[in-house]
């Protein structure tokens, strides 16, 4: 996984809210066997409406993803979160999300902040007014910022969930760090215990 202090750019006002992870990537595209192209599936069904947010131009160059309340429920699966990293979002913006798919987030690399009702409703409306509107999340300060449309505020992410982000930790990462301990057990490991040869 790739460090990540600092998401910055425009963003896409995906103005709805209970989206699954079904509406995401639809299960059709959990067929495929490799763990790329998972950006052409991200929201397929929606995008056949030629008005759907992710056919205007205006949002194309977007790295931050602006939701409705309770975004990522449904299923666990992991692809949905592949789709959103793969279109080339760095973050997602709700005022709730689906437990599971906060945790998904977390574990790949897509920074999940959450705000309060009132500022996911005033970035919607600051996005869908100003398309050129940038929106900085900072992992290390946890803040998100929208300077043009005065909008500024913290978000919560535990502190290991924080260091995990700002040094680039995935799950064997993180289990390296704790080398010398597994090789002290495995030395020290009664004999009696099965063994993996």
């Amino acid at each position: 996984m790739d460090a990540i202090q600092i998401v910055s750019g425009t963003a896409v006002p995906l103005r709805r809210s209970d989206v699954d992870t079904d509406q995401i990537i639809p299960s059709d595209w959990l067929k495929r066997v490799e763990r790329t192209g998972f950006d052409k599936g991200l929201f397929s069904e929606w995008r056949d409406a030629r008005d759907f947010v992710l056919n205007d131009e205006r949002y194309s160059e977007a790295v931050v993803l602006v939701a409705g309340p309770n975004f990522g429920t449904g299923s666990s699966r992991e692809h949905a979160v592949w789709a959103i990293q793969q279109y080339g979002f760095g973050a997602v913006v709700s005022p709730q999300f689906a437990d599971i798919f906060r945790n998904t987030c977390t574990k790949n690399g897509l920074v999940p902040v959450q705000v309060s009702d009132e500022i996911g409703a005033a970035l919607l409306d600051a996005v869908e007014a100003n398309p050129d509107l940038v929106i900085t999340v900072d992992v290390a300060t946890l803040t998100l910022e929208a300077p043009e449309a005065n909008i500024s505020c913290s978000f919560p992410l535990e502190s290991s969930t924080q260091e995990r982000f700002l040094e680039g930790l995935d799950d064997i990462d993180i289990s390296l760090r704790h080398t010398a301990e597994i090789d002290d057990y495995e030395a020290n490991r009664p004999g009696w215990l099965p063994t993996s040869a």
